[in-house]
């Protein structure tokens, strides 16, 4: 029997090493490797039919600083140590494939873009040789991305970055087998691109005065002059060095919102005449275009000098978060209205973007717009990102449109992806790794004839609370390998352990290259589940992408160290205390302490009955988030809260029998920037029997602000089974707030029972 087990193990050591996985990212759709290796002692050539500097780059780099030389050539005799490189037409567009011997490496692509990827793969075969060696594993490789739009977005209105940045931006896009760049250039906060016929564009509107300090929602400013601007010939090599590295530029010119840096230099295009400054605030301001005549004429002169820097397909022309209320107090604005038979100010946006349309069609390129397009009705021809969440994508797709997909809950590289207390300042949000990874382009929602509409997906990099390029970097560092993965159409969530192990492999060189990258995956991560035996409590399970079992943890708050209880099986919370917890390594502690406070009272793990269910981005949990003990971070809304969108929280709690109450709570949240703003009315209610109600308290928005979101009811001791939370939703934002004339978040965290 021992030598049958011997035998076993070695069976799945030779099994284990044949599938060695190597840190191929995006993991290509074809891979099979075998024992032999193509070896380099001093010289490889490629032989290709035409130069091919800038699809090897990458590669040549990396034979370089292994001391070996290389060179390109068109010679037709194919010697040994050779990369022989062949365009095949009908293959299909980016595809590509490698035949490995050990011999000579042969590298077949469709176009120029498929070579490209094909030397990119070659180079990350490379990650783990030791670097006075140069081998590649024998085998082959076919490969082809599902998606056309394989994009990245970055801001360079709220913080500018110079030319040699965006040089290193689309490096990074380069290697991962991302093709489009979406490059957001102007805002209320800075206008970046020059425009010849209009030079207070760059003059007035690249500058603002101060910027504002921490957070939104402190509302705090210093007076440092702050901007920036490129000038064309820095615009003409950024596009050329994306084109050489096959990867497309796509401009935003945002109309007819996110306009006061435009209207400081030209406050003529606005509905007040101002004066204006450039914007020292975040967030949506009231003062857009106005939908005149002449702003027209101004609109068309810039676009026609943008679209002659950029030869791509689309430009994009923003049109979200327009407030429309300089547009009702407008004369002239309302008689537009009047005249051209509209219903609102939402038919005037709609005919504002079909008139910018029909101008940049005549010019043969084609608008992408934000989802906020849609309403007052699209225009022809027009694509849509869609980004708050997946229903304008899906409404686009249906009528037959083009769609990016860029919701938040996945795609914003903006929000966090560690726990906040360990991360530079960001909006808010939470988004890991492993969930980035998990991310779905094509709704379910769709038929099948209508998912061909969705052409692929992007994340967004908005630069707010991102000031220089080493934070940038480590905002998409890691996580941009996940989404190219996700976008390449190989990636397998139920499998994110496979692509941890292929990624942390990557971190070598991105350390070698000073590139900052974020190392929040070696966190230790937590899930809290109901107690199975219906008692007060919750099982608490920590996590880590590495060994769980070199977990160590405390449960009196202490830090924990390698002599604290080792992590194996869930942990029976019971009482309200404080857990922490770190991965040790070697007698060393290798992450940063994660900690959860808990809450336990009479409602934890009861039962939860929901009228409306959360939004699907922010319903981690369900009902049982109400009553987990956990209560919410303020700056993590995308974890430990529920969020209902343009809903109210209906929330039944059962605790199984009469007890007796004295207090109750309810957590609520306010980020304006973020949309989410605290509920119009709460009202408590109690039962015994579950039919008939007793108010015990209903508080007003005004209170719940003044109490900052904690909603307290404290009084005589009662008794009751069932207890009745009802939140109204604060509805339709309002004309000076943050995403006016939109419906609003509502977030809550922890019913408190006592």
């Amino acid at each position: 029997m021992r030598k049958q087990i011997t035998l076993l193990l070695l069976a799945l050591s030779t099994l284990v090493w044949s599938q060695k996985e190597y840190p191929l990212i995006p993991k290509p759709t074809y891979v099979a490797f075998n024992d032999d290796f193509f070896t380099v002692d001093t010289t490889i050539s490629i032989v290709a039919p035409l130069e091919m500097d800038a699809e090897a780059g990458a590669l040549i780099n990396e034979i370089r600083s292994r001391k070996k030389a290389i060179y390109i050539t068109n010679k037709s005799t194919i010697v040994d140590g050779s990369i022989v490189v062949q365009i095949e037409p009908k293959m299909a567009a980016e595809a590509y494939e490698i035949e490995i011997n050990p011999k000579v490496i042969y590298l077949k692509a469709s176009d120029y873009s498929g070579v490209q990827y094909g030397f990119q793969t070659l180079t990350q075969l490379l990650l783990n040789v030791p670097k006075n060696q140069l081998q590649f594993p024998c085998g082959q490789i076919k490969d082809v991305p599902k998606f056309k739009w394989r994009g990245m977005h970055l801001d360079v209105s709220r913080h500018f970055f110079p030319k040699e940045a965006l040089f290193k931006y689309i490096d990074y896009l380069a290697a991962y087998k991302l093709n489009t760049f979406h490059w957001h250039l102007t805002d209320d906060q800075g206008w970046r691109i020059p425009i010849k016929k209009y030079p207070n564009l760059t003059a007035v509107g690249a500058w603002r005065k101060g910027s504002m300090l921490g957070h939104y929602n402190d509302q705090k400013f210093d007076s440092e002059p702050y901007g920036g601007a490129y000038t064309e010939a820095d615009i003409r090599e950024i596009v050329a060095y994306a084109s050489i590295h096959h990867i497309t530029i796509v401009p935003e010119i945002e109309m007819p919102g996110h306009a006061r840096a435009a209207l400081a230099a030209y406050p003529q295009y606005s509905c007040t005449g101002g004066p204006f400054e450039v914007a020292k605030e975040w967030g949506v301001l009231e003062d857009v275009f106005c939908p005149k005549e002449e702003t027209f004429a101004f609109l068309q002169d810039v676009l026609a000098e943008v679209m002659d820097l950029f030869p791509g397909q689309y430009i994009h022309i923003g049109g979200d978060e327009c407030p429309k209320t300089r547009w009702k107090a407008c004369l002239n604005c309302q008689k537009r209205i009047k005249d051209l038979n509209l219903k609102d100010e939402h038919e005037l946006q709609s005919y504002f973007i079909q008139r910018i349309e029909k101008f940049v069609n005549a010019k043969g390129k084609k608008i992408i717009g934000w989802d906020e397009i849609l309403e007052g009705g699209l225009a022809p021809n027009a694509a849509v990102m869609s980004w708050r969440g997946t229903e304008g994508g899906i409404a686009a797709a249906q009528q037959r449109h083009p769609v990016v997909m860029t919701p938040g809950s996945h795609c914003y590289f903006d929000h966090y992806q560690g726990e906040p207390k360990n991360e530079p300042l960001a909006i808010g949000g939470y988004t890991p790794l492993e969930k980035v990874y998990s991310y779905q382009p094509i709704p379910t929602e769709l038929t099948a004839d209508e998912a061909q509409f969705i052409f692929g997906a992007q994340a967004n990099v908005w630069t707010e609370y991102i000031p220089t390029f080493e934070q940038v970097e480590y905002m998409i560092f890691p996580r941009m390998t996940a989404l190219s993965e996700v976008l390449w159409g190989t990636a397998q969530p139920k499998q994110y352990t496979n692509f941890f192990n292929r990624v942390i492999q990557h971190f070598p060189d991105w350390e070698s290259k000073k590139i900052n990258f974020s190392k929040a995956v070696f966190e230790v991560t937590s899930e809290v589940m109901p107690n199975p035996g219906g008692e007060q409590g919750v099982l608490y399970v920590l996590k880590s992408n590495q060994n769980p079992t070199k977990i160590h943890y405390t449960l009196d708050g202490s830090q924990p160290t390698t002599q604290s209880p080792t992590f194996s099986n869930a942990l029976m919370i019971k009482q309200s205390q404080m857990v922490k917890a770190a991965y040790f390594d070697e007698g060393q502690q290798k992450s940063k302490v994660c900690d959860q406070l808990f809450t336990i009272h009479k409602a934890t793990s009861c039962l939860v009955s929901l009228q409306n269910q959360p939004d699907s981005r922010y319903g981690a949990g369900g009902g049982f988030a109400l009553v987990n003990g956990v209560k919410g971070n303020v700056q993590k809304f995308g974890r430990d809260w529920l969020g209902f969108w343009e809903k109210d929280i209906v929330a039944l709690l059962d605790l199984g029998s009469k007890k007796p109450i004295t207090h109750l709570n309810l957590g609520t949240l306010e980020s304006p920037s973020s949309w989410i703003y605290y509920p119009k009315e709460v009202t408590f209610e109690i039962s015994t029997d579950g039919i008939h109600f007793q108010t015990l308290q209903s508080f007003s928005q005004k209170e719940i602000r003044e109490a900052k979101g904690a909603i307290d009811w404290k009084g005589k001791k009662v008794k009751a089974r069932f207890i009745k939370i009802k939140a109204i939703n604060n509805g339709i934002i309002q004309e000076g707030f943050p995403g006016s004339g939109n419906g609003s978040w509502l977030f809550a965290d922890e019913i408190i029972v006592e």
